[in-house]
């Protein structure tokens, strides 16, 4: 593996991964342009969590019953761990067998944003608990918590583990190899796409409530985030479906479809599992185990349409169960009079600048 690749290479040509390493960092022209457009969505949703007040959540959280701060807190926790994890695993797995530079570009786009997101729960905690490490020093110590991270990471780990043994030239088979990939992008396809939802749904509802409002709305930019990174696997995986033209990864696919779907049903299953360990001690008004169990099953069979996969799930396949979480995951639907918490609904860089010569021809004032 080199870092400047001297041989000439059309990367327009080349394969997503496992092709011709690369040199020049060019943006003018591209396999996939869309990856470059996700990338530039990226940086144009760029936000800090110290834009949003949380002084009233302090207070808040003091009010909170028992049940309620059980809920907010576990939720805390487990996205700071599964967020600490994307904030170094898609560098550290796909980012050394990229062969795209517009790929390149939206990965390490990708990593910085979810370091973003552990600050963020970094901004919450220490605004709103006395002690944080309270807090930290015992995420690890949560089996339930723990069970979902293994799970997580175990697909990482298998091709990351087969990656380096190609990096160091030893033996390793494409086909094991670019099977541990395509189950690697199918558990980040998960991973962003369902195995938060839960508990996205119960940040929403404390600010339905009124309640943990700056911290929701943080969690609503997070949110927005999440649907770009969704993006870049549901692209990527589509990409090697419909034109990358692979046999390997044709076959691996094919192969692989049965564990796929048993992967979807896992997720599910331990999204509903932690509705019940979140709600042990008491649920929350407008919520409760069975909803969110079927708000996941309707989350699913989205993402399995999105990646060219049939749904699985009969109930609430075509309507969702929770539908005033929608206006959540959009910040622009949340108004805010400016004196009364900061703006986040804005958008760098948003201006089109492909503005040719003749695009206002005809026009007269």
């Amino acid at each position: 593996m080199t870092v400047f690749n001297k041989k000439k290479v059309d990367f327009t040509k080349e394969k997503i991964f496992f092709g011709e390493e690369l040199n020049t960092q060019r943006f003018d022209e591209f396999k996939y342009p869309v990856f470059d457009k996700l990338t530039q969505r990226q940086l144009g949703f760029f936000w800090r969590p110290e834009e949003v007040s949380l002084q009233k959540d302090r207070s808040d959280y003091q009010q909170l019953s028992e049940s309620q701060k059980h809920i907010f807190t576990s939720n805390l926790r487990y996205q700071t761990l599964l967020d600490s994890v994307q904030g170094r695993a898609p560098a550290i797995a796909f980012l050394p067998f990229v062969t795209i530079p517009e790929l390149e570009s939206c990965i390490i786009t990708w990593d910085f944003m979810e370091t973003i997101h552990s600050r963020s729960y970094t901004h919450i905690i220490k605004n709103i608990y006395s002690d944080p490490s309270d807090v930290f020093d015992t995420i690890l110590d949560e089996p339930a918590i723990i069970a979902r991270a293994e799970n997580v990471t175990d697909k990482y780990d298998k091709f990351i583990e087969l990656g380096r043994r190609r990096l160091l030239n030893l033996k390793v088979d494409d086909y094991d190899l670019y099977k541990a990939l395509y189950l690697a992008l199918i558990s980040v396809n998960i991973l962003e796409g369902i195995r938060f939802f839960v508990s996205f749904a119960c940040s929403f509802a404390f600010g339905e409530a009124k309640q943990m409002e700056g911290s929701a709305k943080i969690i609503s930019l997070i949110a927005r985030d999440e649907a770009q990174h969704l993006a870049i696997s549901q692209h990527i995986l589509k990409c090697y479906k419909n034109h990358e033209n692979d046999k390997i990864m044709n076959k691996v696919m094919k192969d692989c479809e049965k564990e796929v779907y048993e992967m979807y049903e896992d997720a599910v299953q331990q999204e509903k599992d932690w509705a019940e360990f979140l709600f042990q001690h008491g649920s929350m008004i407008g919520l409760s185990t069975p909803l969110l169990g079927h708000y996941v099953e309707f989350i699913a069979n989205k993402r399995l349409r999105a990646i060219g996969l049939n749904p699985i799930y009969d109930r609430s396949s075509t309507n969702n169960p929770l539908p005033w979480t929608k206006h959540w995951f959009n910040s622009r639907g949340l108004q805010n009079a400016p004196q009364e918490t900061e703006i986040e609904s804005y958008v760098i860089g948003g201006i089109k600048q492909d503005v040719s010569d003749d695009s206002f021809k005809g026009f007269k004032l």
